[in-house]
């Protein structure tokens, strides 16, 4: 799954396995729902799947000499774009506890992704514990993934739609609690993550979720 730190919004998600297809299905998505713009800040765990999808849906091609070669024959390669970060998070454990949390900057500099971190309205260091809180939260949501109950999924195509129809429905049927924002009046107003990011002007209800158009003509 990706999501947008700031607006808490499910940008993309895939079911399943997490392996090298999957990740580059979510980074493709994100792409995609984003306009392909460039990210300012990319954060995620240390599967080096991550780093590869990123390479192929955002790299911009060069031509560099491979190393090794007695022909220097010239291949092309790719690299991250300019302005573009990423950096990863690794979770060291002992005997199943965290004993250790260590950073790595894989695209970018320090320096850039402090000057991002210093605008970030979420964080100041790099981190992926929104993404981990989200997780919990599908989890209250979907009952099919509550740990250790009956209630887990024992159809592909149900658990499938399943996962979509939760994720999706809480961009914008979801009050966040910590996206909550005071109006001209001073009173406290609720805000779900479609919200936040501009694609709603009010949290939707369940019906209005389930009987939009998925498909719009004009």
């Amino acid at each position: 799954m990706a999501l947008d730190a700031e607006s808490r919004l499910v940008l993309a998600v895939v079911p399943g396995a997490r392996d090298a297809e999957a990740v580059e299905e979510v980074v493709g998505e994100v792409k995609e729902r984003t306009g392909g713009r460039v990210l300012d800040l990319v954060t995620g765990d240390d599967y080096p799947a991550y780093e590869t999808a990123l390479l192929n849906a955002y790299g911009q091609e060069v031509t560099t000499t491979a190393a090794g070669r007695a022909s220097r024959k010239m291949v092309p390669d790719k690299v991250p774009p300019a302005g573009m970060n990423y950096a990863t998070v690794e979770k060291r454990r002992e005997k199943g506890r965290v004993v250790e949390i260590v950073t790595r900057v894989v695209f970018g500099t320090m320096a850039a992704i402090e000057a991002v971190l210093a605008k970030s309205k979420v964080s100041r260091r790099i981190n992926t514990s929104v993404l981990e809180r989200q997780n919990a939260t599908d989890r209250h949501h979907n009952a099919r993934k509550m740990r250790k109950t009956y209630t887990f999924s024992k159809d592909w195509r149900v658990h499938e739609s399943m996962t979509y129809f939760t994720m999706y429905s809480y961009n914008f049927c979801w009050a966040v609690r910590t996206l909550a924002r005071r109006d001209e009046q001073g009173r406290v107003r609720s805000r779900s993550p479609a919200m936040a990011a501009g694609l709603a002007d009010h949290v939707w209800t369940m019906r209005e979720w389930i009987t939009i158009p998925s498909v719009q003509f004009a």
